[in-house]
Formats: C-alpha cells, structure tokens, sequence
C-alpha cells in the first residue's frame, strides 16, 4: 500500500492526530502544548465561577427554584476576640426550619461569608422543628431568643429561602428600633405596607418587650401581619433601608411553590382567628423541649442546629395538627 493509500485508510479508522491538535499547524513543540494546557485550565476555573452560586443575581433575575451549587466559600473569617474593628455587638442568626436540607446547605456558608465580610460577630442558630404538630415560626422564633445565649445581644429572624444578595444591606445592630432588612419595596413576592417578615432585625430588649411573637400560629402565614401590631403597640417604629436600588433583584429567593406546597389550611377557628392580636401569649408562655443540640460546621461556616420539640393545647389551638 502506498503513503498516499496508507494516510486515507488512518483518515478512515479515526486515526491520526486528535482534532483539538490539527488546530496547531505543523510538528507541536512543547510550548503550545503548555499554552494550550493553561487555556482549558482557564476555561475549566471560568466555567466553574460562572456555574455556581455566588453573590450576584444571574442574567433571569430571582431564582425561584432549587439553589444552584454554592462555590466552594473562602477559609471562614474568624474575628479575634479584642478586634475593634469588628464592633461589640454580637447577632443571633435565628432560622426557623423543618425539612428545607438543599436550601440549608446554600445558607448557612453563604450568610457566615456575607456578614463576615461585613465584620458583624455572629451565631448562626437552626431551630429544627421535631415533633409532630404543623409548622409554627413564630414559636421557634421565641425559643430562638431563649436559647441563643448572653453573648448575643440582637436578634435576626431569618428566613432560610432568602439571601441577601446586596452587599449594602445593614445587619448591624438596630439600636434605634427594629430594622426590617426584606422591606416590601426589596422583598420579590410581598409589597404590602406593613410587612415586616422574611428578615428582621430587633434588639433583644425590643423583642422582650414585645413579649416576643404569638405561639398560635401554626401552619404558614400571619404571624409577622401579628408581630407589626405588638411593635406598634409597644410604640417602637419600623426602620427600613435606604438607598439600595436593587429593587426585587435585592435577594435571592430560594423557594419553589411548585414541588414544596405550603402549608395553608386553615381548621376549625383558625381562620377568623388568624386576624387577631394575642395580647397574652408569646415568650411568656412558649411550651417547649430540646431534644438535642448540635454544634456543626457547614463548607466551613459553624452553626448551632436545635432539634426542638414544640408543645400544644389542642384545646386553646386545636389547629395546630394535621386532623
């Protein structure tokens, strides 16, 4: 067989040099092997930032469905104990949870980086709900703040499908009165006036003096619509930020509706219920159990999970199960 024949027999088995190789003209030395080798490694690193989660919002706007993979976080900041840079103050991150691990494991690295960049000492705490009656936030709110310790002297009722994505969002400590983060002019889905959920911050002096948040509301929704009224009663003013011009694109929604239903039934009373202020319960009378606590680290950033155990009197809530 001749070389011409032997060359188109090579063409036809697939042989010869691979085509990413033919893109180089004549015999390949060793430096545009290294070139090349340093442009995948570039491309491979770019694809990689452009794929995961990081700070900013993608080209769509809010992100409604399962969180996209985190980067992998920087060493976590640790601030030294007499660094005065850092402030005196210390936040209790509290985050009301049941069930929600995917969106757990983007918020807990992604809150520790984002405060730490903005030097705010901080504990992180997951108030886990175990036992068996409909989910209640505001109860877990309350048994937040009284687990969380002297060291912590404000309060961030946190959301866990909800991250701030603006770097200007002040975390710092409310001293002039509660401080609604997720203001209806930010928050993606709830405009209303008086809305002060999704994330909130309050000393811890202002929360007690508001005797904390209802414990009747189980299930989803009405609760902050509650909470509004106890602060305005307590003749505290809500502050909200000022001059961020993110508008809806301000956080990062977690949530998706369509594969993880709320739970929105309304039993018995509950409905006509719902409306009212409870001008007796609250921190006072809070009935719950610990089941375990668990100090962890999440890609790095610790956090605090309580397994906690609500109680109920079917009789003054009888809403509160599924039946």
């Amino acid at each position: 067989m001749g070389p011409a024949r032997r060359r188109d027999a090579l063409r036809l088995r697939g042989g010869g040099s691979p085509p990413l190789l033919r893109l180089f003209p004549g015999r390949l030395s060793a430096f545009p092997l290294f070139l090349l080798a340093l442009l995948l490694g570039f491309a491979s690193l770019l694809w990689l930032q452009l794929s995961c989660s990081g700070e900013g919002p993608s080209p769509g706007g809010q992100h409604r469905g399962v969180p996209r993979q985190p980067c992998p976080p920087p060493a976590p900041l640790q601030p030294p104990e007499e660094e005065p840079s850092w402030g005196p103050h210390r936040l209790a991150l509290l985050v009301p949870f049941r069930e929600r691990f995917e969106e757990l494991l983007a918020f807990v690295p992604y809150m520790h980086r984002f405060l730490s960049k903005k030097r705010i000492r901080h504990h992180i705490f997951i108030l886990n709900q175990v036992d068996h009656f409909r989910f209640n936030r505001a109860s877990l709110i309350n048994v937040g703040f009284l687990e969380s310790g002297n060291d912590t002297d404000y309060i961030a009722m946190h959301d866990v499908d909800l991250l701030p994505l603006n770097e200007h969002l002040d975390y710092s400590f409310p001293e002039a009165g509660p401080f609604h983060v997720a203001s209806p002019e930010l928050h993606p889905l709830y405009h209303y006036k008086t809305y002060v959920g999704g994330i909130l911050l309050l000393t811890k002096q202002h929360y007690e003096l508001c005797n904390g948040m209802s414990n009747r509301f189980w299930g989803w929704g009405r609760e902050d619509d509650e909470f509004y009224r106890r602060i305005k009663g307590a003749g505290l003013q809500v502050r909200r930020p000022s001059g961020i011009t993110t508008g809806y694109e301000t956080f990062q929604h977690l949530h998706d509706p369509a594969w993880r239903k709320r739970d929105q039934k309304r039993i018995a009373a509950q409905k006509q219920e719902q409306f009212k202020v409870d001008r007796e319960g609250g921190l006072n009378n809070v009935r719950y159990r610990i089941e375990s606590r668990t100090d962890l680290s999440v890609a790095g950033a610790p956090c605090t999970v309580l397994n906690v155990l609500l109680d109920c009197d079917t009789d003054e809530t009888p809403w509160c199960t599924f039946g």
